[in-house]
């Protein structure tokens, strides 16, 4: 198996992960309607949404943190959502998923400290 193989692999089990700790952070009256695919799907347009819109390249703050708009995120989210005819998510329910994304990226930051 290449290297490339390898990692696609860990990506895959990486993004595996972030869906069931979304999954697992979102309300309960919002997890059933949810897919798994529709949390893949909204998990790769965040990840677009960090590598387009240029928010990774910011100075951190004094503390070493990325000031990120969870608000622009969901705008960006529904307004891809709509274009791919992926519709009937809401606003609260989409941050939720964005918030979750967050916290799954905070605690493996956590745990490497």
């Amino acid at each position: 198996m290449s290297s490339e193989d390898d990692f696609l692999l860990d990506d895959a089990a990486e993004d595996a992960k972030t869906v069931a700790f979304i999954r697992n952070y979102l309300p309960q009256e919002f997890k059933e309607r949810f897919t798994d695919e529709d949390l893949y799907y909204f998990l790769d347009l965040i990840v677009e949404y960090y590598a387009t819109s240029g928010c990774l390249d910011a100075e951190p703050d004094e503390e070493g943190y990325i000031n990120i708009d969870q608000d622009e995120i969901v705008e960006f989210l529904l307004t891809e959502a709509e274009k791919d005819n992926v519709r009937g998510f809401s606003a609260e329910e989409l941050l939720f998923v964005v918030q979750g994304e967050m916290e799954f990226g905070n605690s493996i930051t956590d745990d490497e400290n």
